[in-house]
């Protein structure tokens, strides 16, 4: 039996006026996904437990099979393991985001104007860090390029008991309330207001601000934890497998759980990644003789965090022809299959950022004929299937199961 996962980060939403109602799932042309819910059983899953933040690192790892009350740690220190950084024990991993705020003289009264940076491109926010990495690096703190506008600082033997806020979730917001305020949280406010020294007059910025790009001027830290410990997917579900993704935490999370992250040159994290790509990857770790793939797309999820209804749409209908429909494509190869679409939390454009109310996942298993005409993929029509309200348990549904 081979076993595929396809993940659209952050696809449900809200219903809205200018879609007459409907939501962007509803509303987008998915015929490949509601073939899927016509023949398979179709129902919701809460990716997010109570008392967690409702993330993408929390809510994946449920959706892979972890409890996250008992395997969660932070963001951070999962991204740095797919990125080959090596944590001590008792290191604390931040993720540092280069961001956009805007002008006034005094940092808190600044206003986040892109979590972002512009989607900056990796080879140049590169050049950034490094710099950023020449001014700061210690014998205790250290900082890692990563891609886009992701990045990574450890602070060695440093402290984790901080409350810092994701900076997509204060979009158009003054940071004054949300920056670090807490015991030993003074470095890292520090840091961040030296930083923002430093790059707002770096030569980058003040060519992308000419060329009417967003500046990368300040880096953001939140995210933090150590570095996390969890079961191996093979000892607990007796399958080798493999996640293939653009950003690193999902390949932190795989390799984590002793998955292989497959590296894909054209996956970006955004509407320009290759979507095909990712199919064809996963369907050629079938024939390599993988048993699980998980694959993972982030473009729904960042167009809920720019609040663009139209490319939400768009990453919608891009997953359902080019991911989706060549996987089903691909399976003729493998008539013993399963395979289960599902997002892991709504990202609503009207909140930009993400909740934590159920999504919804669709288990089909090939062979099986129309089950529910009707039904289609999208959020009021799982919510006549059952409900998964511990996430973490769909997965061992999905593989351990039989039927569907």
């Amino acid at each position: 039996m081979k076993y595929i996962v396809i993940l659209g980060d952050g696809m449900p939403d809200y219903p809205l006026d200018e879609l007459a109602g409907k939501t962007p799932l509803q509303y987008a042309r998915t015929p490949n996904l509601d073939w899927l819910a016509k023949r398979g059983e179709l129902g919701t899953v809460y990716g997010v437990p109570p008392g967690l933040p409702p993330g993408s690192d929390v809510a994946n790892l449920s959706i892979m099979g972890y409890d996250p009350t008992r395997y969660y740690t932070g963001r951070a220190p999962i991204e740095a393991v797919a990125m080959g950084v090596d944590l001590a024990a008792e290191d604390t991993a931040f993720r540092c985001n280069l961001v956009t705020l805007s002008g006034e003289k005094n940092y808190a009264d600044k206003v986040m104007l892109d979590y972002s940076a512009g989607e900056i491109d990796s080879a140049t926010a590169k050049v950034l860090v490094d710099g950023l990495s020449k001014l700061f690096s210690s014998k205790v703190l250290r900082f890692f390029p990563g891609m886009s506008y992701r990045h990574l600082m450890v602070w060695r033997g440093g402290p984790d008991d901080f409350t810092l806020t994701p900076p997509h979730d204060i979009y158009g917001q003054k940071i004054g309330p949300y920056l670090p305020d807490a015991k030993y949280a003074q470095k890292l406010l520090s840091l961040m207001m030296e930083s923002n020294a430093f790059l707002e007059q770096h030569p980058i910025n003040k060519e992308r601000a000419a060329k009417g790009l967003n500046p990368a001027n300040s880096i953001w830290l939140w995210g933090q934890g150590r570095k996390p410990q969890l079961d191996s997917f093979k000892e607990k579900y007796g399958l080798e497998g493999a996640v293939i993704s653009a950003v690193d935490l999902i390949k932190g999370l795989g390799l984590c759980a002793g998955l292989e992250a497959v590296n894909l040159p054209g996956a970006t994290g955004n509407i320009h990644t290759d979507f095909r790509g990712k199919a064809k990857k996963a369907l050629e770790k079938l024939q390599q003789g993988f048993d699980f793939v998980f694959i993972h797309v982030e473009a729904p999820d960042e167009a809920g965090h720019q609040g663009d209804l139209q490319t939400k749409i768009k990453a919608i209908e891009e997953i359902d022809e080019k991911v989706v429909g060549e996987v089903l494509r691909g399976l003729h190869d493998f008539p013993q299959s399963k395979l289960m679409a599902l997002s892991d939390h709504p990202t609503p454009l009207a909140l930009r950022t993400h909740t934590r109310e159920a999504v919804p996942y669709c288990i089909y298993k090939g062979g099986r004929t129309v089950v529910n005409a009707r039904a289609a993929f999208c959020e009021e029509s799982a919510q006549k299937g059952p409900c998964f309200k511990k996430g973490y348990r769909l997965m061992d549904h999905f593989l351990k199961e039989t039927g569907n």
